[in-house]
């Protein structure tokens, strides 16, 4: 019961930051929704039982792919999108 409560919330996230990341019109917020659905993504991959796919997911792509995104956009100075 409590296993079911657990993978439904966070499912609720995931989907949740998903449409947030997509949705929101600021470049730089949108990362870090980004960053909370791949967190949320790899959590639910541990919580699964695929503990290496959820470590994997966790240090790669939030690790390292986010961080770089985030970066990149302070570098740029990214803006909102019209």
């Amino acid at each position: 019961m409590i296993l079911t409560v657990l993978f439904l919330v966070f499912s609720a996230i995931l989907i949740f930051t998903a449409i947030l990341a997509v949705e929101n019109h600021n470049i730089v917020h949108s990362a870090v929704w980004l960053m909370f659905f791949l967190f949320s993504m790899g959590s639910l991959f541990i919580f699964l039982g695929a503990s290496f796919l959820g470590s994997v997911e966790l240090l790669v792509y939030v690790g390292a792919v986010v961080t770089l995104i985030v970066f990149t956009l302070m570098l740029t100075g990214g803006k909102e999108f019209e």
